[in-house]
């Protein structure tokens, strides 16, 4: 049998912190990579993968300068060329050059402010800071944007990345960031017409996050923008199809509006999931037909109401397709949805499941079938 393949390992391993211990050992003279190596190394069973970083950098603490000016200098000095400038896209780096951003929060936030932002602007253009500047937009809220809004047109887009990701409301594994939508809009507005996807993606997630609390905002801004003419067209509507992604999940109808796809259109559609009993394991072999009386684009996603064990529902969306139906012609659309018993983010249970048709944002079918063992 295969063995698992896990994150930490293949991130944090032998090979990686040997890399990180000869970085160290090329900028610092008296720097004892063996006694980094074997430290980090028996601290790694235990941990799990952020945990894994933190303990490293309690491993190369006790190496460095207490005096914390001194510690951010012999971090630049060890730190590696940074990420090719060329690139455009998918350049994130290693996380073993993590610990600039750790060692930062440690001990620049209360006493150093600027020489850790400094650390953390240099560190971003080897491994994204996203996690690391937060505590100080928490911190020093006025000092720290005035710092991002400078960098929102570094020359670098690690660095205007940085400015978009890392005042994410809802950003993957990273702590809370206590701003209000207004202070962020202004440095998204900057980013928004940048030539890099790498950051415009970025951008498109930030506005995804907001419209689970702000929608209109979201609207306003990509209604202005595609007014401007700032961004290329192409670009711009990627980036809107990805900023609205959540909305349009949800049938939010000034979402749908705005990429063109109406509501008030009546579409008749039929929907057969199969069977009335399903195995778990095996796939429901979903169907539909949909008819319009006028040309009309569709976004046709469906969702599935699942049984839970309390007796009550958790409803769940997936993307069917993007299409057009013509005037008076049927447009037949089919999926195989699997119903995986394995899976380790959502567990099935038997009982009553629902299936609903949605088309743009509209419901305009539903079917059912029973889950089996």
């Amino acid at each position: 049998m295969a063995e698992k393949f896990l994150l930490k390992d293949h991130l944090f391993n032998a090979d990686t912190v040997a890399q990180l211990a000869a970085e160290y050992a090329a900028g610092l003279p008296d720097f004892d990579a063996e006694r980094f190596v074997s430290e980090a190394l028996s601290g790694f069973p235990d941990r799990e993968l952020m945990g894994r970083l933190d303990w490293m950098a309690d491993c190369l603490e006790p190496q460095l300068s207490a005096d914390f000016p001194t510690m951010a200098a012999q971090l630049e000095a060890a730190m590696p060329a940074p990420l090719d400038p060329t690139l455009t896209d998918d350049d994130f780096g290693h996380f073993i050059h993590a610990l600039p951003g750790i060692l930062a929060v440690r001990h620049g936030l209360e006493d150093h402010r600027d020489r850790a932002l400094d650390l953390l602007y240099a560190g971003t253009q080897r491994f994204s800071m996203e996690f690391y500047i937060r505590p100080f937009l928490n911190r020093w809220p006025r000092e720290t944007l005035a710092r991002l809004n400078q960098w929102a047109t570094d020359d670098n887009y690690h660095v205007r990345r940085l400015v978009s990701e890392g005042t994410r409301p809802r950003l993957p594994w990273a702590s809370a960031v206590t701003l209000a939508t207004e202070q962020r809009v202004p440095l998204i507005r900057i980013l928004h017409a940048d030539p890099t996807r790498y950051v415009t993606r970025s951008v498109a997630n930030h506005l995804n996050d907001i419209t689970k609390t702000d929608p209109d905002v979201v609207l306003d801004l990509l209604q202005d923008w595609h007014a401007q003419g700032r961004q290329t067209p192409k670009e711009l509507d990627w980036m809107s199809r990805h900023a609205l992604r959540t909305l349009i999940k949800v049938g939010h109808q000034g979402a749908l509006a705005h990429l063109g796809y109406r509501g008030d259109v009546p579409v008749t559609a039929s929907l057969d999931t199969g069977p009335a009993d399903i195995a778990i394991g095996t796939a429901l072999p979903l169907s539909c037909t949909l008819t319009a009386d006028q040309d009309l684009p569709v976004i046709v996603d469906y969702r599935i109401r699942f049984a839970r064990p309390d007796g009550k529902t958790a409803e769940k969306v997936f993307k069917l397709k993007v299409a057009k139906i013509t005037a008076g012609k049927p447009l037949t659309l089919g999926k195989a949805h699997k119903l995986k018993g394995d899976a380790t983010t959502f567990t099935l249970h038997p009982g009553r499941h629902e299936v609903v048709l949605q088309v743009n944002g509209v419901d305009v079918a539903h079917s059912d079938f029973t889950l089996i063992p």
